[in-house]
């Protein structure tokens, strides 16, 4: 029987990320693709102003309610951004519609830049960290993971030590596998660092000059994609990358908001073989 992934996350109706994003993209990695929205917004938070947002909240009960109803089970669960008051409803439809085995995947969207994204207050790192409690990967960028640590950010001047001491106590968030994205020891390359909790492992690419929205959400969703298909989470992660940076060169430069990720399907599809 064909697997299927749940995706909970947001709605940005323009803008090239969270479900707008994962949906095209995990399908295309021939994974039935499920999804939750938890909210809808007119735009994404970066760049645009007077965006709309609509909490979703509301609705899960009963969405599940229904899925349970009609005995649907799910082979994993991929979370993006979510609000503070879904982490009591996630964690539920994660126990009550989980096939066996299924896994989870936690990309902890809060924050990037040493910064949390607009409407997260400060204690919503610790309502994050019951979410990676179990998680089978977490999917954390340097300034979520030292967030969800309570630890000082750092996006710079650090050498491998302290990676590999931050990959080792984000293993206290219950998270079995840890993928930590934008590392980088040397200024031409960035990359993640992937822990089974046992050992660390690397995957680098050529650092991009160009900055762009929409990037880890499209890593995430390769990442869970490939995962889904068999692949390890080194295997997936890098990927994961090598898609993002596709992407990102696949964009023109006027194109500000997102990457056109919608362009290198045709090359993720050979990536995934």
């Amino acid at each position: 029987m064909d697997k299927k992934l749940l995706t909970i996350q947001d709605i940005s109706c323009f803008g090239q990320c969270s479900l707008t994003v994962a949906l095209p993209v995990i399908s295309a990695c021939g994974i039935e693709t499920v999804i939750l929205p938890s909210a809808v917004l007119s735009t994404h938070t970066a760049g645009f102003t007077g965006y709309t947002f609509r909490d979703l909240t509301g609705d899960m009960a009963d969405i599940e309610k229904s899925w349970i109803a009609n005995n649907l089970k799910f082979d994993a669960f991929y979370t993006g951004y979510v609000c503070e008051s879904q982490i009591d409803p996630i964690l539920h439809i994660m126990e009550s519609c989980a096939a066996d085995g299924a896994l989870r995947i936690v990309d902890p969207v809060m924050a990037d830049h040493g910064k949390m994204y607009p409407g997260f207050g400060d204690d919503f790192p610790k309502q994050m960290r019951r979410l990676c409690n179990g998680a089978d990967y977490l999917l954390p960028n340097l300034t979520e993971a030292a967030f969800l640590l309570g630890e000082e950010c750092r996006l710079e001047g650090y050498d491998r030590a302290y990676i590999e001491g931050l990959v080792e106590r984000l293993h206290s968030t219950g998270a079995k596998n840890i993928v930590l994205t934008g590392v980088s020891y040397e200024p031409g390359l960035l990359g993640c660092a992937v822990s089974d909790g046992n050992k660390i492992e690397y995957d680098f690419n050529k650092r991009l000059t160009r900055s762009s929205h929409g990037t880890g959400d499209l890593f995430a969703s390769v990442f869970a994609g490939a995962l889904m298909r068999g692949k390890s989470g080194l295997e997936s992660a890098a990927i994961a990358a090598d898609a993002v940076c596709l992407a990102i060169e696949a964009t023109p430069d006027e194109h500000w908001y997102g990457v056109c990720f919608e362009k290198i399907i045709p090359e993720l599809t050979t990536l995934l073989k």
